[in-house]
């Protein structure tokens, strides 16, 4: 994906983080507030984009159990997967530098 494809993509998942936490203000979407990256930064990297979003997606995932979606479960786990992984690729270009 092209980094203006994630930047969308990051834009939506923020969008449904925003119904959620409306809908359910006990959801706190602590991860990913802490990575302080907000779809409206171009200027951060793709790589912290795609990082962003799979952190957004598990927590997503997580809230969608609180409305018992049964396949959110996998969902979360997959997304913390993909942002372990993705974790991993910005530490080994942050060493390369």
């Amino acid at each position: 994906m092209h980094k203006d494809e994630l930047i969308i993509l990051h834009q939506m998942l923020s969008e449904i983080k925003d119904y959620f936490e409306a809908a359910s203000p006990e959801l706190l979407f602590s991860q990913y507030h802490a990575l302080r990256i907000g779809p409206t930064q171009i200027h951060k990297s793709k790589l912290e984009h795609k990082y962003a979003i799979f952190v957004l997606g598990s927590e997503i995932a997580n809230a969608m159990r609180t409305v018992e979606f049964s396949a959110s479960n996998r969902i979360s786990a997959r997304m913390k997967e993909l942002a372990e992984k993705t974790m991993k690729e910005i530490e080994l270009l942050q060493q390369q530098m």
